[in-house]
């Protein structure tokens, strides 16, 4: 592998020919990037995953950090945050006593 780069370097360096036997990995990258462009569907996910993040951070109290930390803990819509048992809620990191007080005003 690293014989390959340095007569790789040698060539550029000296400006010689590169053997025909030797690939450029430039173009097997430009197979990989060519494979990867056709799949969409976790974009699609991430996308939902996001607009659910968003919207629980309309809930009072509730910052980027814990709406993140509620939706990867079970927690996906508004209703199952309010709904949730204290205990519950407490079991999640980044959620604290008093964002809890906060949540179960609303009930």
């Amino acid at each position: 592998m690293i014989s390959k780069f340095l007569s790789k370097l040698k060539s550029i360096l000296f400006k010689s020919a590169v053997s025909a036997d030797t690939p450029l990995k430039k173009e097997k990258k430009a197979t990989k990037s060519a494979k990867t462009k056709t799949k969409t569907k976790p974009k699609t996910k991430s996308v939902n995953s996001k607009k659910n993040i968003e919207t629980l951070t309309t809930l009072p109290g509730v910052g980027a950090k814990s709406a993140k930390a509620l939706y990867e803990a079970g927690f996906k819509t508004t209703k199952a945050v309010i709904a949730a048992d204290e205990k519950d809620l407490l079991a999640v990191s980044g959620v604290g006593i008093n964002l809890v007080k906060k949540l179960k005003k609303l009930k």
